[in-house]
């Protein structure tokens, strides 16, 4: 015989609302430091600009940002979701 719960029992899931909302920020400050590594094609295949392609947007900013996007991440997940009250 199946046993007989209560319909007015909620799911405990490892992460809170917050929790989901937080790793939904880190991923786009992922996805906001690779755009920023987007570019630096030349309409020329024979002339090579490495002041676009070296810059200091591509170079530094971008992958600070992009570790930066996952040690948040690595944050929303570690943080202690709130009781319900």
């Amino acid at each position: 015989m199946a046993k007989k719960t209560d319909d007015n029992t909620t799911p405990n899931y490892a992460l809170g609302k917050d929790n989901y909302i937080l790793l939904v920020i880190g991923f786009i400050i992922i996805v906001i430091g690779f755009l920023l590594m987007i570019g630096g094609k030349s309409d020329d295949p024979n002339v090579f600009n490495e002041k676009e392609i070296f810059s200091t947007r591509r170079i530094t900013i971008a992958p600070v940002v992009i570790l930066f996007g996952y040690l948040f991440e690595i944050w929303a997940i570690m943080k202690k979701p709130k009781k319900a009250r």
